[in-house]
């Protein structure tokens, strides 16, 4: 795990999307590369609870990420089940990165509160939700950005 430079995986979590229309999770990716960091995977999967569990540990357990972004399937449709299985593979929840993301999108529309977007910890990563629409993706990485550094500092044992 780098410290001063984070390493992510990016998993898009969808029934619909494919690579030539993943608008939010091609989003993330740059706004990943616009900081100087790196993004190792970039993957599509469908909205289904134990094939995105398993995304999750593969970028984790395999990939060894500082960071995996979850991209959809945190809404309100009865096919939305990211968080679910994301609470599956992780063990720590990081309550504040979603309450920060909750918080800055609602400061642009109301429907931010309709999110059910968690963040836990999985050894020595933290896996986000984040929404599947760009313009909400942008939003909430916008929201929390600066802190990600701090920590993944933090999980290699950097301190506060």
């Amino acid at each position: 795990m780098s410290v001063e430079k984070p390493v992510f995986a990016i998993i898009t979590c969808s029934d619909t999307r494919g690579p030539e229309c993943d608008t939010a999770g091609d989003a993330l990716e740059s706004l990943i590369e616009e900081q100087g960091w790196a993004c190792r995977t970039h993957m599509i999967v469908k909205d289904d609870r134990a094939g995105i569990a398993a995304a999750i540990k593969r970028c984790t357990d395999d990939l060894k990420v500082d960071i995996v972004l979850t991209c959809g399937g945190s809404g309100l449709s009865p096919r939305d089940n990211t968080p679910e299985a994301t609470r599956d593979v992780c063990e720590r929840e990081v309550p504040g990165i979603a309450e920060a993301m909750r918080y800055h999108s609602l400061q642009i529309t109301p429907y931010a509160m309709l999110s059910r977007a968690i963040c836990m910890q999985r050894g020595n990563t933290i896996v986000i939700n984040l929404p599947g629409s760009e313009k909400a993706a942008r939003e909430n990485w916008d929201g929390i950005v600066a802190a990600l550094p701090h920590a993944v500092k933090m999980m290699a044992g950097g301190g506060h």
